[in-house]
């Protein structure tokens, strides 16, 4: 059940990433949903589904991006076992941890894909510090709204719709 649930994640976060990266501007304003799902795997499985996932998550979007492959996969496989491990040590229920241990695996990650292109190229790459922190924000939002819905679902769910919204109901 827990792989099931690691390859539904991945694969709903890869879906959603290529559907709206066309909506950024330029490509400046990025977000990484891959890397906030991997984290959502890594709170909730643990570490070792964290691997899996950023390994997942991570080559595919190198594979679909057209860029190095496995230099994505590495840096989401690496953020995500530090955040399962931190997870796993510390209580993360409220929305501010949950956020600001996406905001500091986006910044581990990115920081980790430059360091491997700058060996890779033998040189350091330009940063743009604007563009990660835009990132690292928008990666937070998301993740709040991932987590928030994730918990609420299930709720609305099995209570179905309410019984004192007069939407559907026939008046006679």
């Amino acid at each position: 059940m827990k792989a099931a649930g690691v390859v539904a994640a991945i694969a709903i976060a890869v879906a959603l990433q290529l559907t709206l990266a066309r909506f950024t501007v330029g490509s400046r304003w990025a977000f990484d949903l891959v890397l906030v799902s991997v984290v959502y795997v890594a709170l909730r499985w643990g570490p070792t589904a964290a691997v899996m996932g950023g390994s997942l998550g991570g080559l595919l979007q190198d594979a679909l991006a057209g860029s190095t492959i496995g230099v994505g996969g590495l840096a989401k496989t690496v953020a995500g076992f530090a955040t399962g491990v931190i997870g796993s040590q510390f209580i993360v229920t409220r929305p501010l941890p949950r956020m600001l241990l996406v905001a500091g695996a986006t910044v581990v990650a990115r920081l980790i894909v430059l360091g491997l292109f700058g060996v890779i190229d033998g040189h350091w790459p330009d940063v743009s510090w604007l563009a990660m922190l835009a990132e690292t924000l928008l990666n937070s939002l998301a993740a709040f709204v991932l987590f928030q819905g994730s918990e609420s679902l299930p709720g609305m769910l099995r209570r179905g719709p309410s019984r004192h919204s007069s939407f559907g109901k026939r008046k006679w």
